[in-house]
């Protein structure tokens, strides 16, 4: 059993970038026979591999392999000495990865989506009145607003996203919802019955002093996966066997 799932593994990566890579190498070189010119076929190709980029991050692909995957052409191509481009053309696709995922929220949401069953079993836990209001801080491409809909149909939905292309792909994603531009650590949580986050362990005293100072009596803190270790937490389900879901109610409880 432990070997067919490291062949599964294998089959994952780094096979598929390698076949990511070979077919944006295709690509290329069916342009260029078809007589685009060098920039526009290398700049098609990118584009090609930036897209396959975007799906795997929908997939839950780790920040470093989708960079691998967006960069591993044009890295090659360049390598090979085949293209004689300026060299402002390499920094394209890093600026196309940049507008996607921006500096600023490499610190905040790891790049993987919320399963959509995850939040399933809360309302048992944190059970919510008809139209309570709900935030997803740091919606990305709405992944957890779609998990948090299924686990609460009646409720009212708000994501925020910093990143324009993701708030964007959330808002076609999430129609029934209200997706803004926007920090999450500038928008006041006071108005939520239910903030959800999908953070890193890093950033967790950041929300839960926010939390502290804005959520109102009775509203509920959610994180997937990352626990408020100074809180004792008022339930956790599970998303699955290792991925607790940790529920907080205000007034938030510190650890003794």
């Amino acid at each position: 059993m432990g070997k067919m799932k490291q062949l599964s593994n294998l089959m994952r990566w780094p096979i598929s970038a390698l076949v990511v890579w070979g077919l944006a190498w295709v690509f290329y070189t069916m342009m260029l026979s078809q007589g685009a010119s060098p920039m526009a076929a290398m700049l098609l190709a990118s584009l090609a591999a930036l897209t396959a980029s975007a799906v795997a991050w929908i997939r839950g692909v780790s920040k470093a392999r989708l960079v691998a995957l967006a960069l591993g052409f044009p890295v090659s191509l360049w390598l090979s000495g085949t293209a004689s481009l300026p060299a402002w053309v390499w920094l394209l696709p890093l600026a196309l990865a940049l507008l996607i995922y921006p500096v600023h929220a490499w610190r905040d949401a790891p790049v993987f989506p919320t399963p959509l069953h995850a939040l399933k079993d809360l309302p048992p836990c944190a059970p919510l009145p008809p139209q309570a209001l709900i935030l997803d801080a740091g919606c990305g491409a709405g992944d957890g607003l779609k998990a948090l809909r299924l686990a609460y149909p009646q409720a009212r939905w708000v994501g925020i996203e910093f990143s324009w292309p993701l708030r964007f792909v959330a808002q076609l994603r999430c129609p029934w919802a209200r997706v803004r531009h926007g920090d999450i650590w500038l928008d006041h949580w006071g108005a939520y019955d239910m903030v959800y986050l999908f953070q890193r362990p890093e950033t967790m005293p950041r929300a839960v002093a926010k939390a502290k100072a804005e959520m109102k009596p009775g509203a509920w803190l959610v994180s997937l996966e990352f626990a408020a270790h100074e809180l004792k937490p008022t339930a956790v389900v599970y998303a699955s066997a290792d991925r607790p879901v940790w529920l907080y109610q205000v007034p938030l409880i510190a650890v003794a």
